[in-house]
């Protein structure tokens, strides 16, 4: 696969927005000699502010990889990476640092919530961390777990929780400091058909009514048609891209 064909076809038209995220030829590769392992190839494309991206693709195909490269948790080998037009790879340490935690809220498919602590501990947590200098928005914190049906559970540490509603947590959790960006990882990975609707809902409201861009890996086929486009990838490329029922139906 060309690089200069796929960039024109992953590239969404232009819009009077820039990108806020763009990923120009990314490569990562593990390890050296024999050793090495290719997990990204020459991956290109833009996403728009607001816009909900799903990335799907089977085991081993570099979806977690570029998840990590996207949210500043690893670094790309080659290529390069905007996130609101700054340049991951020219920034130092610390200033990626206060970029993922203002900017980005993460929903990883284990959940990460902090044992020792109760679920509302744990959301009210990522709003230290991001340290925006803003107070404690208790209106969304009633929004959010309203809206995920966890209000009631909020006193109870994450073993006393059912999967379902630990996820929904870390939903809240992610979503609490309001950052432009959205990453989940297979969050409907551990749910049942009932739970998982509640957080697809909950992802596609918060792009849709907050702006937010969302990223969601997931290998469940009818979970990304929830998104504006889909992304194939298959041994570290993007094989191709196919809009979402979400944008089939905002052209209706």
């Amino acid at each position: 696969m060309e690089s200069s064909s796929q960039a024109a076809v992953l590239t969404p038209p232009p819009t009077a927005n820039a990108p806020i995220i763009s990923a120009q030829h990314l490569g990562k590769i593990y390890g050296s000699g024999k050793l090495k392992v290719e997990a990204l190839r020459d991956v290109t494309f833009d996403v728009q502010p607001g816009e909900f991206v799903a990335i799907v693709g089977p085991s081993g195909s570099g979806k977690s990889t570029l998840f990590y490269i996207l949210g500043g948790l690893t670094s790309a080998t080659s290529g390069s990476l905007l996130i609101q037009g700054k340049d991951f790879s020219r920034l130092s340490d610390p200033q990626r640092t206060s970029l993922r935690r203002s900017q980005i809220g993460f929903v990883f498919q284990r959940f990460n919530l902090l044992p020792t602590i109760s679920a509302q501990a744990n959301i009210e947590l990522a709003h230290e961390i991001a340290a925006t200098g803003k107070p404690f928005d208790q209106q969304l914190l009633n929004e959010l777990t309203g809206l995920l049906k966890i209000e009631g559970r909020l006193d109870h540490r994450p073993n006393e929780l059912s999967g379902g509603e630990q996820q929904r947590v870390a939903i809240a959790r992610a979503l609490i400091t309001r950052p432009a960006i959205v990453l989940a990882d297979e969050p409907t990975g551990n749910l049942d058909s009932q739970n998982a609707d509640t957080v697809l809902s909950m992802l596609h409201a918060s792009s849709r009514e907050l702006n937010q861009t969302v990223l969601m890996i997931t290998h469940n086929p009818e979970a990304a048609q929830i998104a504006d486009r889909i992304l194939h990838m298959r041994d570290g490329q993007i094989l191709k891209i196919e809009e979402g029922s979400r944008r089939v139906s905002r052209s209706l």
